[in-house]
């Protein structure tokens, strides 16, 4: 299953109303759960933070926005190296950085060769969906 495939099942599942999924093709198979939240009256209601407004056209650069609502990690590891810092230069399909969703780590490819201008959101920050995460150049 192509990253997109799983993402657009992913985006599905979490709008839909469904607590568990199950979906196999060709072999391959994907379980989706989601546990079920009692909310006290009393208590705060919790919720995915808001995707941000877009941002206005920057001078130069496009963004690379989040494909699902989650946590931003810059690094696969916190004592390793960020994937990315400014002035990077990356190639179509390099990994960006990850984002955890229900426990799972997805990656966020580059969606063409490009020099990565700006990150624009910080290690450990939760993001929604297509909230923009870096500014980028393409090469």
């Amino acid at each position: 299953m192509e990253l997109k495939e799983l993402y657009g099942l992913m985006d599905r599942f979490a709008a839909s109303g469904l607590t568990a999924l199950e979906w196999e093709k060709d072999g391959e198979r994907v379980a989706l759960r989601r546990e079920q939240t009692v909310v006290s009256a009393a208590g705060p209601v919790l919720s995915a933070p808001p995707a941000p407004a877009p941002q206005e056209a920057w001078e130069e650069g496009e963004a690379v926005t989040a494909p699902l609502v989650g946590v931003f990690y810059a690094a696969p590891a916190p004592e390793e190296p960020p994937y990315v810092t400014p002035g990077a230069h990356v190639k179509k399909g390099d990994t960006l950085c990850l984002i955890e969703a229900m426990k799972m780590m997805s990656e966020v490819p580059a969606p063409a060769d490009c020099v990565v201008e700006e990150v624009l959101v910080q290690d450990g920050e939760a993001v929604g969906v297509g909230a923009p995460l870096f500014r980028i150049r393409r090469t």
